[in-house]
């Protein structure tokens, strides 16, 4: 029995020692990818192995590397660690026509086999943008394309206005192993896009680290367009004025053109033409009037006008003699006397007015309000008096009069009715 269990055993322990070098008898191996240009390492490895021979071959079944021993004559392949159980071979200066299958071969009875898949990675050409005009016109139509070649896998191309992502129509074909993208953008050039900066990226897997891009800066040549900065809101008299000339054109607009009413400026000292500003030295009423300021350049003209109307210099108000009998609050937005001049010297109504006369008829209302109350007061107060001190009267007659005989016996009557004279008195008030 003893026998039979150790027999039992011991076949036991011989199945197991070839399953398992059966099992490690497999080579084993990975796929790799590389970027065109790039570098590959093909490793084969054997747990266990009896010294026998592995090999590396092509896709064309090409043997590169037998053991230690080099098959092919190319000067890219090189042998980087040969062992009993390792074979590794570079390949060096990758081209999409290695991508492929490699084969390891363990030359057992029978031979094993392991594949590896070679993928290259093509790496995408600079972008290139085209259909951009120097210079644009204002209101112009254009497109702007971006093609990139080369890339495998397809590539992708964005698109930025400065720092901002826009979409583009992307198109892709093919050519062999690698393809050629395409992407365009459409534009209505304005004002607003003279000096942007337009960008087409390329991402690709194989541009991680540096990706490439190109990129435009528009040029557009547009119209001027004036505007008249004033330094102070409410010119008055004796005070500095200066009035600038903001023209903002491509190309930039000529020197620019100040007149007065439709003519010349006057020629005296206080008025100073320096550039694009019109400076006022002292202001005084004879340089009320309109100012034109006008620009140009090769696309068109654009004026800008500002109708000065100087005011009065201020002055403090006298003070009030006479106290009414309800005072009226001042006004806190009324704190200058001012007099208004004929606003038609400048043959429109005054842009600058403050206000005066409305002030003026508030002021008016007020003393009016106050008169008509006194007078009231005083009326009801003198009714009331002679309400007060009024005499009274009698509501009847006496009594017995008309039927007296004669004179002397009415008046005796009369008398004697006197005393209830008091019982019909009737007061107004």
């Amino acid at each position: 029995m003893n026998l039979k269990s150790h027999l039992i055993f011991t076949l036991y322990t011989i199945y197991g020692i070839l399953l398992k070098g059966v099992s490690g008898q497999y080579p084993l191996v990975q796929n790799v990818t590389v970027t065109e240009g790039g570098m590959a390492n093909l490793t084969c490895r054997v747990e266990y192995n009896d010294n026998t021979s592995l090999q590396w071959s092509n896709p064309a079944q090409q043997t590169l590397f037998f053991g230690d021993k080099k098959a092919l004559r190319d000067n890219r392949i090189e042998l980087v660690r040969a062992t009993s159980s390792e074979l590794t071979i570079s390949i060096s200066d990758v081209t999409l026509a290695d991508e492929g299958l490699y084969t390891c071969s363990l030359f057992t009875m029978p031979v094993r086999t392991a594949k590896a898949y070679l993928t290259v990675l093509g790496v995408p050409e600079k972008p290139e943008i085209n259909g951009l005009t120097k210079p644009a016109m204002e209101g112009d139509h254009i497109t702007l394309t971006c093609i990139t070649q080369g890339s495998k896998p397809a590539a992708d191309l964005r698109w930025f206005r400065n720092e901002k992502e826009i979409k583009g129509a992307k198109e892709v074909n093919a050519s062999g192993k690698t393809f050629t993208v395409w992407s365009s953008l459409q534009l209505h050039v304005d004002r607003n896009d003279d000096g942007v900066a337009y960008t087409c990226r390329v991402d690709h897997v194989a541009l991680v680290q540096a990706p490439q891009q190109a990129t435009e800066v528009l040029e557009v040549h547009y119209a001027p367009r004036v505007e008249i900065i004033k330094s102070i809101a409410v010119p008055q008299e004796g005070q500095y004025l200066k009035l600038e000339c903001v023209s903002r054109g491509n190309p930039s607009p000529d020197p620019v053109m100040w007149t007065k009413d439709g003519g010349e400026l006057p020629d005296i000292d206080r008025i100073i033409v320096e550039g694009r500003e019109l400076t006022f030295t002292s202001l005084n009423k004879t340089d009320n009037g309109t100012y034109r300021c006008e620009a140009s350049n090769h696309l068109g003209t654009s004026s800008a006008e500002y109708v000065l109307y100087v005011y009065d210099a201020p002055t403090t108000l006298p003070p009030s003699t006479t106290h009414p009998l309800h005072p009226i609050p001042p006004d806190p937005t009324v704190q200058l006397s001012t007099h208004v001049s004929d606003p038609t010297v400048t043959g429109s109504r005054d842009p600058n007015a403050l206000g005066q006369h409305g002030t003026d008829h508030a002021l008016i209302g007020g003393v009016v309000a106050v008169v008509v109350f006194v007078t009231l007061c005083l009326i009801i107060v003198l009714g009331r008096y002679l309400a007060r001190h009024k005499g009274t009267y009698l509501t009847n007659e006496a009594k017995g009069a008309d039927d007296a005989p004669d004179a002397d016996t009415a008046i005796i009557n009369a008398e004697g009715n006197h005393a209830h004279a008091e019982e019909k008195k009737e007061y107004f008030i």
